[in-house]
């Protein structure tokens, strides 16, 4: 306590300064000092103070006034209250050598930073009672109030303010004063109360009985607290305004006999400030656990889904599982993002806080580092990484199924159509009953339909082809496709065979019969081909297409245009052919010819060749109508890509400036760090208010898979990779606020200034040479050096334990800056914890469930007797509990 001179008046024939522990006392006037009823009390209190420390010494006075006159029992006194030796009194009786004694105990008390004004020793020896008052009075201030102290307040105020706290709970107490406050006695027995609840019934005192409160306090304290009795309560009671210093005198002896239970309470709060950063600590951990497992746990669910690659094999059950993964991309996985980030925030501001707390760093279970979550999530992103363009590629491969399984189907319907009845009719031995003509008419129509037949080859090969293409591509309905095609093609064989016996059997009987009318066989020879024109004409006019270009559309249109211009050079063949008709009918017209109507070298009439050509005039503006539509969706394609294009170039480089950006912050040292903070804090701000561009972008991407675009010339950008960037901006942004909020901390809790955490980061950029936040460790001892550290081989390495614990072979800013405030700062140790408990357990080397429960807040108490280990030493008791090995633990020490 810093001493300061104060002074206390007594009367006008003296006057006594002392240090700091007491201030200027106005109320010691002469008046006051003649009162008799003061005077009173202080003579009975000031004795009964004398005697509670002479006792010791195996004496007491009777009259103080008398017994100090000779300076022996006074310097006994003085010996007795300080624990020192005073200068060997003089033994003779004579004035001089009481006068001689009386100054070596006046010298002594000067010796302690007392001045003694006026107080001389020939006024103690001629019996002069307020000199001698006064001068114990004194006595009393250095030795027994001096020291006492509360928030830097004077000895006075101090021992006032410390009554006022500990009777501020109880009914009809007011202590504002050290005379009328006390004269209730209430104030005395909520003292005693407050401290030793088992001594007094405080519920049963009365504010009407002072006398019986202060007898009552008196009484307690004498017997059970040794505080012998130093004031009668009639007096109290009785005096208008009882003496102070009568009153502080007695008042500061329960301070002193309650001042190892003042001790008790400071070692509980702080072992309670202790045990509070261990059990958020702790919540931090079992936080950090918990969100660490179902994390982990969901990667290891989502990556066997990612891995099965096993094909649908509808296109609708295709698109679905394409509709899962847009999902699980924009709903499930976004939240699991910022988990994880969140997660790495977590964990470094744990360990900060443990850091900062002088605990040991945590060390996560088995599997669940930040390390394993960052590597089962890479696992998980490099499954991820194909699943889509996977997706894609059978969705594109069984659109081509389908509309090969189609083709197959319309080209086998138009096969078997004109198959159908071909067997039973060249099976037929009509030419065994017929007629030269009809003979030679069934000849000239079997040569028709022999020709009508090498015609039909090449649509049988392209039946077999696209079979075998669905085959190759693993069509799902690949066996009935199969069997179709062997059924044509076993019939084609079939009529192959049939065909060649009709024609040898023909020609043998041809010899028998004349030449049939050139004009019918003309007209089925013409008709024949351009009737298979036409069908392959109406065949590539409703020819299914897919397209994924303006310009592959554009191909279909110009060959379509090369087809139309064909048609006219088609309808003069047409005009020739039916002309041959209209000659036959002339002819026949002329001479009389009655007609069947049939023409025996073919099955084709001329009305046949009329229904066919207006099938195929219709059908060409059908196509052209087709053609449209697709030019039209391929163009509405084309805009979709643009406007996906436009806003992706524009998204792209957005995300990688504000990367730049932040990366500037982070490094900036023109700033203080809660500017940075509030520029980081904006930063996000924006980002967050930026996600709408990030959906209205996930709208168009959705709309391009809709429509089955699968490529974009004009952008750079997929949605994959504005995706990953986007994820990459939300975690750098939230990383780099975590990080300033850190050092923050850091600075705070070690009391860092912004100048001396300026220089910090110039030292640490000056040697970033690659700018990316992290030193290598040559530019580390490097920086070192710079700073003035004198660095060897080992003294370094141990720095780079502490620096770099996991080996990544870089140091971050980080723990530059923990590294650099790691000295300093004040910190609760284990050996600051372990005396707390010492002073609670009564000094003993264990301590009890009972005096933990009756010492500390209730829930801080079962945390302890939850975790101490059971005391095992020699003076073991029931209930003892080990809190020196609990100490060390809170700060992972083995031994101390």
């Amino acid at each position: 306590m810093t001493q300061v001179e104060s002074q206390v008046q007594y009367s006008t024939s003296y006057v006594v300064s002392t240090e700091d522990y007491m201030t200027q006392e106005d109320d010691w006037d002469r008046d006051h000092l003649l009162d008799p009823a003061w005077e009173k009390q202080q003579r009975k209190t000031f004795t009964a103070w004398c005697n509670s420390h002479l006792r010791k010494a195996g004496t007491q006075i009777e009259n103080i006034d008398e017994d100090f006159r000779n300076g022996l029992k006074l310097m006994l006194l003085l010996e007795v209250i300080s624990g020192e030796r005073l200068p060997k009194p003089d033994k003779g009786k004579m004035r001089f050598h009481k006068i001689a004694n009386v100054n070596k105990a006046l010298d002594y008390i000067c010796s302690k930073g007392v001045k003694l004004v006026s107080i001389g020793a020939e006024e103690i020896v001629d019996g002069n009672c307020k000199m001698t008052l006064g001068m114990i009075w004194t006595i009393i201030l250095r030795f027994a109030i001096q020291d006492i102290s509360v928030e830097e307040t004077s000895a006075k105020e101090g021992l006032l303010l410390w009554c006022q706290r500990k009777t501020a709970p109880y009914r009809n107490v007011n202590v504002q004063n050290f005379h009328i406050s006390w004269k209730d006695g209430l104030a005395l027995c909520a003292l005693i109360h407050r401290h030793r609840p088992d001594l007094i019934d405080y519920s049963k005192l009365r504010k009407d009985d002072p006398v019986g409160n202060l007898n009552t306090a008196f009484e307690v304290a004498e017997k059970y607290l040794d505080i012998p009795k130093m004031l009668d309560a009639e007096d109290i009671v009785n005096t208008p305004k009882p003496d102070e210093k009568a009153i502080m005198t007695y008042v500061s002896c329960f301070y002193h006999a309650f001042a190892g239970a003042e001790q008790a309470e400071t070692a509980a709060n702080r072992i309670c400030k202790v045990l509070a950063v261990n059990q958020e600590n702790e919540k931090l951990m079992e936080e950090y656990e918990k969100l660490a497992s179902e994390l982990l746990e969901w990667i290891r669910r989502t990556i066997p889904w990612l891995e099965n690659r096993v094909a649908e094999q509808t296109m609708r059950a295709m698109q679905q599982k394409l509709e899962d993964f847009r999902d699980y991309r924009r709903v499930h996985k976004p939240p699991r993002v910022q988990e994880k980030c969140q997660l790495e925030i977590n964990f470094n501001t744990l360990q900060t806080k443990l850091r900062l707390s002088n605990r040991p760093a945590f060390m996560p279970s088995e599997g669940k580092m930040v390390s394993d979550i960052a590597n089962a999530w890479k696992g998980l992103e490099q499954v991820e990484k194909g699943y889509e363009e996977w997706l894609l590629t059978e969705i594109r491969r069984l659109e081509r199924l389908d509309h090969l399984a189609e083709k197959f189907k319309q080209k086998c319907s138009l096969h078997e159509s004109w198959t159908n009845g071909k067997e039973s009719l060249l099976s037929q031995k009509d030419y065994e009953s017929c007629s030269l003509m009809e003979i030679r008419a069934l000849m000239r129509k079997h040569e028709a339909f022999e020709s009508d037949l090498a015609a039909h080859q090449d649509r049988v090969e392209q039946i077999a082809a696209i079979a075998q293409e669905l085959n190759e591509l693993d069509y799902h309905d690949a066996s009935t496709v199969n069997a179709r095609c062997q059924g044509i093609c076993d019939q084609w064989d079939s009529l192959g065979t049939l065909t060649q016996k009709r024609r040898d059997s023909l020609e043998r009987v041809e010899k028998l019969w004349e030449t049939i009318d050139q004009l019918y066989l003309e007209f089925a020879k013409r008709a024949a081909p351009f009737n298979n024109w036409m069908d392959g004409a109406m065949e590539d006019l409703q020819d299914m297409f897919i397209v994924h270009s303006i310009e592959e559309i554009q191909s279909l249109i110009t060959a379509h245009e090369q087809f139309k211009a064909t048609l006219p050079e088609a309808d003069k063949e047409r005009m020739a052919t039916m002309g041959i008709q209209n000659e036959i009918v002339k002819i026949a017209q002329t001479y009389g010819i009655k007609l069947s109507g049939i023409n025996p070298y073919t099955n084709l009439s001329p009305q046949d060749i009329v229904n066919k050509w207006e099938a195929v005039k219709h059908l060409v503006p059908h196509r052209d109508q087709m053609l449209q539509e697709e030019v039209a969706r391929q163009q509405a394609n084309e805009r979709l890509r643009r406007q996906f294009a436009a806003q992706a170039n524009i998204i792209g480089p957005w995300i990688q400036t504000k990367m730049e950006e932040i990366g500037h912050i982070s490094v900036e040292i023109s700033s203080s760090l809660e500017d940075q903070m509030n520029q980081l804090k904006q930063y996000e701000q924006n980002i967050i208010n930026y996600k709408s561009n990030i959906d209205k972008l996930e709208g168009d991407h959705q709309l391009i898979q809709e429509a089955l675009i699968f490529d974009n010339k004009h952008t750079n950008y997929t949605m994959e990779h504005i995706r990953v960037g986007w994820e990459q901006l939300l975690t750098t942004i939230a990383r780099t606020i975590n990080e300033v909020e850190n050092q923050i901390l850091t600075r705070d809790a070690k009391g860092i200034s912004q100048e001396q955490l300026n220089e910090f980061r110039a030292s640490f950029n000056h040697f970033d040479r690659k700018r990316n936040g992290m030193m290598d460790p040559d530019d580390f001892r490097a920086c070192l050096i710079s700073m003035g550290y004198d660095l060897g081989e080992v003294e370094f390495a141990r720095i780079m334990t502490l620096v770099d614990p996991n080996n990544t072979g870089v140091v971050t800013f980080q723990a530059f800056i923990d590294f650099m405030t790691r000295e300093t700062g004040e910190t609760d140790t284990a050996e600051q914890v372990m005396a707390s408990f010492k002073i609670l357990a009564s000094d003993k080397t264990y301590i009890t469930v009972d005096e933990l429960r009756h010492e500390l807040p209730p829930e801080q108490a079962e945390y302890c007797i939850s975790r101490m280990t059971k005391y095992i030493g020699s003076d073991s008791v029931n209930g003892a509990l080990d809190y020196m090995s609990f100490s060390s633990a809170l700060y992972g020490e083995s031994d101390l």
